[in-house]
This record gives C-alpha cells, structure tokens and sequence, in this order.
C-alpha cells in the first residue's frame, strides 16, 4: 500500500454524560449545537474520507443524523473517548482513525489534516497528535492545560498537567488533544491497560510512552478551546459572535 492509498476516517466521540455540563454535545453555540460544529470542521478537512459522530445517546445520535452526519451507537461503558473511537473504528473499513474531540467546536481542518499527513509521511508511525507554542505563564500553571516535551525529532517524551519544562531555555507546547492513529494500534492502544504515570498525570496518552512507543507532535498554529463548563461555552459563543471562529489552523 503506497501513501496515497492511506483511507483516514474522523471519529467524534461524544457521550451525554459529563460531571460538569451534561449534555453539552447539544447546547447551543449561536452557529448550532456544539456537535454540529465539531462536525462540519472535520468534515472540511481534506485527509478525511467520512466522517461519523460515535456516541452512546439516542438524542445525540438523532441531532447528527438530523444535519445529515453519520452517527454510531457505542456502549455506555468506555472510560475515555480513545476507547469509544476504537469501538466504532472497529466497524468501519480504514488505515487511519483520527480522535477528534466531541467539544472542541472550533478545531482547526488544516490542523487535521496535519496529524493525518505525519502517519502518511511515515508508515511505521502508529499515532500523533498535535502542539501549539504556549506563551502564557498562568496556562502554563493551569492543570487543565496539558504540556508536553519532546525529543529532537518531535516525539513526544513526556505530557504533564504541570508546567513543563521548568525554568528557561526551552520552548513550552501546550497540547492539543487531537490524535491521528493506524487503526491496528488504536484497536491495540486501547486494550492495553493502564499505567501509574498515565493515572497520576490522569492522561491516557501516557499508556503509550510507558509502553514504549512513539507518539509524533506536529507543530501547528492552532489554538483549542475546549467546552468543559458552561462559561466555556459562554467563551466559545463570544469568539463566534465576533467572527473570529477559525482564524487560526484552518
């Protein structure tokens, strides 16, 4: 198979359940519910051959249907979108599984297809995900954004709720939580289980480093917002009514 031939698919998962803000994959963004933006921004990557919604509520799998997306129905039971995506990529026909995450509403295409270009350039690469340059010293501190180090040639060494590296001299990377994967090694990823630093930093990823293997971090301008809590959706609503949606990674 040449990497012309390489099939990507974009699984969304999205589940009704959150501790948080229940339900959120349909609260109003003031451009459609969050799922649906989700949805039509994968849907604009150019790597991307079909796109599906795996979720485990009738509502939700409903409200994709009802903008014309693809939904599948996946058991209640996952811990982590990573194994909601292995279920659904499990029944689908592709090389490559791209995670993207059910609540970040204004992911970037470009950013997308950027992941998905790094498993094409090299074929022994199992999974990558994506980084942006981090200059702000309170998100640095912040345990809700996700840093991570890498090696020379971009792979990762280490994700951290903490601020990583310590000191000066070094460029600091806020993580993106996208992930391209071959589909044999998410369906693998995902049966294997878990690790002590992956359930002390509470980052699934880590179960990859501990194991061994490689995770490559693409670079990319853009930015994420993630809706974890109602004034998160407030943030997210403002930067669309201010036409600023997308003006970075697409």
């Amino acid at each position: 198979m040449t990497d012309r031939a390489v099939v990507a698919v974009g699984i969304i998962p999205a589940r009704w359940g959150s501790t948080r803000f229940p339900g959120k994959a349909l609260a109003e963004t003031g451009a459609g519910p969050l799922i649906r933006l989700v949805h039509d921004a994968a849907r604009a990557a150019r790597s991307l051959a079909r796109v599906v919604v795996a979720t485990d509520d009738e509502r939700i799998a409903a409200a994709v249907r009802s903008f014309g997306g693809e939904a599948a129905m996946t058991s209640g039971a996952h811990r982590s979108g990573s194994d909601r995506a292995a279920e659904a990529a499990g029944r689908i026909d592709c090389d490559v599984v791209v995670n993207i995450q059910g609540d970040e509403p204004l992911i970037g295409a470009a950013a997308i297809d950027a992941a998905v270009e790094a498993l094409r350039r090299e074929p022994a690469l199992g999974a990558a995900t994506l980084a942006t340059p981090l200059e702000d010293d309170a998100a640095a501190d912040d345990p809700h954004t996700v840093k991570v180090v890498t090696d020379a040639a971009g792979n990762a060494l280490y994700f951290s709720r903490a601020a990583i590296p310590w000191g000066g001299g070094a460029r600091r990377l806020k993580h993106i939580g996208l992930y391209a994967f071959r589909k044999e090694f998410l369906l693998r990823f995902t049966r294997w289980p878990a690790t002590p630093l992956e359930e002390a930093e509470r980052l699934e990823q880590l179960r990859i480093l501990e194991r061994g293997e490689r995770i490559r971090v693409v670079e990319t301008p853009f930015d994420s917002v993630g809706v974890d809590t109602p004034e998160d959706l407030d943030r997210v609503r403002a930067i669309i009514a201010a036409g600023r949606r997308g003006e970075a990674g697409t």
